[in-house]
């Protein structure tokens, strides 16, 4: 997981070209079946033509997906960037459903940026696009948060799905993330998507989840999706399923046919070299039960970070699945209610009982971007997200070693103690203009 810059300066790489990079960079499985490929004389591109070496990364796939989907899915193989996938998936869903309605959730990764451009490219003309509550704890959109939040955004669902008075049809399919990742690492309740499936099924509304930033072990399973132990109808695949090289694959029943039109999947979807380390990576992560090293490590990693968090009034919430880590910057000296009562501490926010007896302090943009600049001063890189960019984002490789967790936990304790010892009012005149990410600046990331 270390990089070194130009003047020999190294440094604990936790963005991980954007959860690309499953095994680190320049992981010797990855580059010696890329150079298995080149030494042979094989053709780099293939395009949609069968081959040996799509023949074992199809192979590899299989071998880890949900076994409620391996024994009846086909596989199809897209652009380089998640974009492209997404656009795939859509278009299946309308072929195999004739509806043209999507269901998607507010701060997705395909719907940050405005004009929902990942499925709103895919649109056929006049078709609506609904988005839905995503449901969260520290800024649930109901105020409640915990179980009953949860319960609250089904029932919007549900609404939305059966209610006359909501003027949407019954749509073509739901695209859902089993963790929000650009949108501020956020894990879906389990049982909340669970919901989701039973109501799509009932209405023989295909569902589709989108890993492309939760799959291939991150999140401590090989698929997020298994934590609920759901099976979707669709599963769009990118980032680390490539093994570091632009790769995206579309799964799905086969009872869903395919798709009217090659139109959009791409220039580049026969990839060989994406192709072959990603075989490498699925089968490296799967001998190896590093979806499960992930799962342990990312809790202990969690509750470190959440004890120091406790002492920070800067940090509003720690949150995360398995390697997939958000700490949620807020400012410190907003009160709490009317009468100004600071907050019990960012771990008080929801209490058991899934009550908010508070409510959350205001996004602090500026204070993540300081402690992204401490870390980089510190050797560490870290990621920022969120619909305000507010979260500092941490996504390591699923091989670091206890040494380097400590090392990364380390590095950004400091930085955040340097970034509170700041007056914050002091940074109030720096504040940020973040402009939204252009669809070409999203599809890029989700490459």
């Amino acid at each position: 997981m270390t990089v070194e810059d130009a003047d020999g300066r190294r440094y604990l790489d936790c963005l991980s070209g954007a959860g690309t990079l499953a095994l680190g960079h320049n992981h010797p499985v990855v580059l010696e079946a890329i150079r298995k490929v080149i030494d042979s004389g094989a053709p780099l591109h293939a395009s949609g033509l069968a081959t040996p070496v799509k023949d074992a990364f199809t192979t590899e796939l299989f071998r880890t997906l949900p076994s409620g989907l391996a024994d009846r899915a086909r596989v199809r193989f897209c652009g380089p960037d998640g974009t492209d996938a997404v656009a795939t998936a859509l278009r299946l869903v309308r072929a195999a459903t004739g509806r043209a309605g999507v269901l998607a959730f507010t701060g997705a990764h395909h719907a940050l940026t405005t004009g929902f451009p990942d499925v709103a490219r895919a649109a056929p003309s006049g078709a609506q696009i609904t988005l839905l509550p995503y449901p969260q704890d520290y800024r649930c959109p109901f105020g409640i948060g915990g179980e009953r939040g949860a319960e609250l955004a089904a029932r919007w669902a549900e609404s939305v799905l059966d209610g006359p008075a909501s003027g949407v049809p019954l749509p073509a399919g739901m695209i859902v993330e089993p963790v929000q990742g650009d949108g501020g690492v956020l894990p879906a309740p389990d049982a909340w998507l669970r919901r989701l499936r039973r109501l799509t099924a009932d209405r023989s509304v295909p569902l589709i989840a989108d890993e492309t930033l939760t799959g291939v072990g991150r999140t401590g399973a090989f698929w997020a999706v298994e934590h609920s132990g759901i099976t979707p109808d669709v599963m769009v695949l990118s980032a680390a399923i490539g093994g570091s090289l632009p790769l995206t694959v579309v799964v799905h029943r086969d009872d869903l046919g395919v798709c009217a039109s090659d139109t959009g999947t791409g220039t580049f979807p026969g990839n060989q070299l994406a192709m072959a380390a990603g075989a490498a990576t699925l089968g490296h992560v799967r001998e190896n039960g590093l979806a499960e090293h992930a799962a342990t490590l990312g809790a202990r990693m969690l509750g470190r970070l959440r004890a120091l968090a406790g002492e920070l009034a800067c940090v509003g919430e720690v949150r995360g699945r398995g390697l997939m880590i958000g700490v949620e910057m807020v400012d410190p000296e907003d009160g709490d209610d009317d009468t100004g009562r600071a907050p019990a501490g960012p771990g008080a926010a929801v209490p058991p009982d899934g009550t908010r007896g508070r409510r959350p302090r205001p996004a602090a943009p500026e204070l993540a971007v300081a402690v992204q600049r401490e870390c980089l001063r510190r050797g560490l890189i870290v990621d920022l997200g969120g619909p305000c960019a507010s979260v500092v984002r941490l996504l390591p490789p699923l091989t670091t070693i206890d040494e380097q967790a400590d090392a990364v936990l380390d590095r950004l304790a400091d930085a955040l103690q340097a970034v509170a010892r700041v007056p914050f009012t002091h940074r109030r005149a720096e504040r940020p203009r973040r402009a939204p990410r252009r669809p070409a600046d999203r599809a890029e990331r989700a490459g």
